[in-house]
């Protein structure tokens, strides 16, 4: 039987980059794709890539959050908020 690297659940989600979580996840897919992994394996995998997406999505949000913030400063910035204000 064919050795199926796991995941390396040593290695907390929360703590990665959106880029070191997107390219854990390609690999478990790639992994999972190939078909060459045990069930027990394979349950661990989908697992640790439905917390990697998990991840990736928090980073995606939060930048999202982000640009939504800096539009909405640069739009109120040069209006004025009304009132006698010279």
């Amino acid at each position: 039987m064919n050795a199926v690297p796991t995941p390396d659940t040593t290695v907390d989600v929360a703590a990665l980059s959106y880029e070191q979580a997107r390219d854990e996840l390609v690999k478990v897919v790639s992994e999972l794709e190939q078909g060459n992994a045990s069930l027990e394996q394979s349950l661990q995998l989908w697992e640790r890539g439905e917390a990697l997406a998990r991840r990736c999505e928090e980073w995606l949000i939060g930048a999202k959050a982000r640009l939504d913030a800096a539009r909405l400063g640069a739009q109120g910035g040069g209006q004025k908020t009304g009132g006698d204000e010279f």
